[in-house]
């Protein structure tokens, strides 16, 4: 790990500041993810801001009836509370999926927002990768892409995001709130938040230099079913091949978005509408234009028999 300097930030605006006068700073609370990367030299910043005294580690209730969620708040304590478990089961249950309990208890709401990619060659600084070192090339592409992307790739990058929380986020339609180094604020719908890869994969997100997340809004309850389906290699403590969170209405009527799949959560109106008309429906709109490779080429099938559990899980609730 290289040598970094460190400071504690008071107040959301002042973190932002700090980390826009210099270069090559980090935001850092449960350092789940960043601390492996640095020990890897993946990441590499030169200073570190630690944002955990800053007071957003609170759920409070919107005026139009939503939540808003804290960029602390830690996943143990999300996935735990009543509000979330009550109105937001499919959060809740898409927490309780990822990771372990001791990560949990650590990583927090904007760090899981924020996760880098899974994919083995991003962590394998032997290996080629556009991500990690931008120009380098991707060797997944011509190497071992079981795990990446079939859909939302590019010709220099194939990786994943590899959040279940954002999946369940997605399907709500969160929306997350920001503060800039001169103090203004934002809005950000969690659908624009993650970039294409295109030519830059290594720029993730929409977030602007020293940007900070301060909270995550959720809008009024849904209602209906909520089901989080997640696939994968082993039993606890593993990523998503394929992942499904939905939520449908007595009428039939509801949202899929899925995970392991692409760059960000997927999902389209255009899915949603097929509903009704099944998984087979609902996949084929979902993965249309999709480019797998010959090593992950099975996870379109995964996806729709999986998109069909949780369909099956909703009508049982229904009925």
């Amino acid at each position: 790990m290289k040598a970094f300097g460190f400071e504690r930030a008071d107040t959301p605006a002042a973190a932002a500041a700090a980390a826009a006068r210099t270069p090559g700073a980090k935001f850092i609370a449960g350092g789940t993810n960043l601390l492996d990367l640095m020990k890897l030299e993946i990441e590499t910043p030169t200073h570190l801001i630690d944002v955990n005294g800053l007071a957003l580690d609170t759920i409070t209730p919107t005026d139009d009836g939503g939540l808003r969620i804290g960029a602390l708040v830690r996943n143990t304590d999300l996935a735990a509370d009543e509000r979330v478990r009550r109105d937001y089961a499919v959060l809740s249950r898409a927490l309780l999926a990822g990771a372990s309990g001791q990560l949990r208890n650590q990583a927090t709401t904007a760090g899981n927002l924020l996760q880098r990619t899974r994919c083995p060659y991003f962590y394998d600084t032997a290996q080629a990768c556009n991500k990690r070192l931008p120009g380098s090339g991707c060797g997944a592409l011509d190497g071992y892409s079981r795990q990446l992307a079939v859909i939302g790739g590019s010709a220099q990058c194939i990786a994943t995001h590899p959040s279940d929380m954002v999946v369940a986020m997605r399907v709500l339609d969160a929306v997350i709130e920001t503060v800039a180094p001169d103090g203004e604020t934002r809005r950000i719908a969690l659908d624009d938040f993650y970039l294409a890869p295109g030519t830059t994969p290594q720029r993730e997100t929409v977030l602007r230099p020293g940007e900070l997340i301060t909270a995550v809004v959720l809008p009024p309850p849904l209602g209906g079913r909520h089901v989080y389906r997640k696939v994968r290699d082993r039993a606890s403590y593993a990523f998503a091949l394929v992942s499904v969170a939905a939520v449908v209405q007595r009428d039939g009527s509801g949202r899929v978005a899925i995970g392991g799949v692409a760059h960000k959560p997927w999902r389209s109106d255009a899915a949603d509408a097929e509903i009704p008309r099944g998984a087979k429906a609902v996949a084929a709109r979902l993965f249309d234009g999709a480019t797998p490779t010959d090593d992950n080429r099975f996870k379109l099938t995964l996806a729709e028999r999986t998109i069909a559990a949780a369909l099956v899980d909703t009508e049982e609730a229904r009925s």
